[in-house]
């Protein structure tokens, strides 16, 4: 059975919010919300809380600040960017690996949706994350899309899909971030308070569908294409509104 596909533009805070609500209580079925943003906002991962405030992302960048309770580093979310939660119940099979490993059939669905529409792209395995993560340029660490980890998405050697995920006793969540336009990466820098040069680092490590494939890529199509993939690999499309 095919879920019908639900793409729900909305501030950061409010996808926080929804992870937030349905962690709290135990997660019975998988879920899966595709996310798109109203306006650019900065995301912070959990270890990075008390690093900057409010009031001065807003002087700095006119931004709002919303914090994740995953880990990773931080993330500019926008038009440009398609997010996806899914949620796991404690016993699904996908729950119950160790973190390091428990990403690739996200990623692996990640890539084949992207193969469909004319996009290749590979699945990063432990290995090959640990060794592109020594290469790394440490200066820009603190940004999602400034380093590598296994199950993410590249193409050659530039991120396309970053991942992260939260383990409760109630369930397990898995966040993606799929960089579908171009970022503003002078703006994540600012916003930051990182120095300017460091943007042209990161958009050097990165890319995006729309540089990839043409800016006639419909975001629709890819997440149809994606939202097959990974009900064929979760199983019943049942689960929490």
């Amino acid at each position: 059975m095919d879920a019908p596909l639900t793409l729900d533009i909305i501030s950061a805070e409010e996808e926080q919010a929804w992870n937030r609500r349905h962690l709290a209580e135990p997660v019975t079925a998988p879920a899966i919300r595709f996310w798109g943003y109203r306006e650019p906002a900065l995301v912070l991962g959990c270890s990075q809380r008390r690093l900057v405030s409010p009031e001065t992302v807003r002087e700095r960048a006119g931004l709002d600040l919303a914090a994740r309770d995953a880990g990773g580093g931080a993330v500019l979310v926008g038009p440009g960017m398609l997010s996806a939660s899914i949620l796991l119940p404690l016993g699904h099979r996908y729950a119950q690996q160790p973190p390091a490993l428990s990403y690739h059939w996200l990623g692996e669905a990640y890539r084949a949706a992207l193969a469909e529409v004319g996009i290749t792209s590979a699945v990063l395995t432990p290995e090959t994350a640990r060794h592109l993560q020594r290469e790394a340029d440490p200066d820009i660490g603190w940004a999602c899309y400034g380093g590598f980890s296994p199950g993410e998405v590249v193409v050659g050697r530039r991120k396309l899909v970053g991942l992260a995920q939260v383990r409760r006793r109630t369930g397990v969540l898995f966040v993606a971030g799929l960089l579908f336009g171009r970022t503003d990466w002078a703006l994540l820098c600012r916003a930051f308070g990182r120095p300017p040069d460091e943007a042209q680092r990161l958009a050097d490590g990165n890319t995006c569908c729309v540089d990839e494939a043409g800016e006639t890529l419909s975001p629709l199509a890819l997440l149809c294409s994606l939202q097959q993939r990974l009900w064929a690999s979760l199983g019943d499309p049942s689960g929490p509104t």
